[in-house]
């Protein structure tokens, strides 16, 4: 059965909009079959924005696994002076998130990427929602490549269920960067970041 990290030629379009205000601002978001959380905002990112619009976050964003583009498309608007970039390795998700990007009067950069392969830039800051079907050699694949693509004193943020192994993404995280501190616990969604350390290579 295709899932949502897969590229599914010929895939019957559905497309709907979803809405959603988050503080001051509102948000519409283009979804389609084949796509994370297409009939509804995931309580995951949700809970996940809620942590990050309360941090400092400048210079270079990388929202990896973006889907249709929540997670970016809303830190651009909560740091404008911050550059976003998504990435995705499906194909309608990539384009999706350029028409909200669009919809949303967002500049952002949409890369097409299966975890780091198209990507050879460092970043500031990393969010991450995980896409658990994908399983846990994938996830922590992005956990590990994050490491490597992230600027020193450049944070990863990740939200995972507690049902679907926090505390083991915590532990394996933790085993890569040295440090990974659970940030809140929101309705049985885990926050967590980690920092690249300025001594680390």
């Amino acid at each position: 059965m295709p899932q949502y990290f897969d590229n599914v030629e010929g895939l019957k379009s559905k497309p709907r909009y979803l809405n959603i205000k988050l503080n001051e601002y509102s948000f519409s978001f283009k979804t389609d079959s084949g796509i994370f959380s297409k009939d509804e905002i995931d309580r995951g990112s949700i809970a996940l924005l809620n942590v990050l619009s309360k941090q400092e976050l400048v210079g270079e964003i990388l929202d990896l696994g973006c889907g249709y583009g929540t997670l970016g498309i809303v830190l651009s608007h909560y740091f404008p002076n911050t550059r976003i970039y998504l990435a995705d390795v499906n194909k309608r998700a990539c384009a999706l998130a350029r028409e909200n990007a669009l919809l949303n009067h967002t500049a952002i950069t949409v890369i097409e990427s299966d975890c780091f392969s198209n990507i050879d830039r460092q970043f500031d800051t990393i969010v991450i929602n995980p896409p658990i079907r994908a399983g846990k050699k994938i996830i922590y694949k992005m956990f590990l490549e994050s490491y490597e693509h992230l600027n020193p004193n450049g944070s990863l943020y990740f939200v995972i269920r507690k049902s679907h192994g926090a505390e083991s993404a915590q532990k394996y995280t933790a085993s890569v960067f040295q440090n990974c501190t659970l940030v809140k616990r929101d309705k049985g969604y885990y926050i967590y970041r980690a920092v690249k350390l300025n001594n680390q290579q």
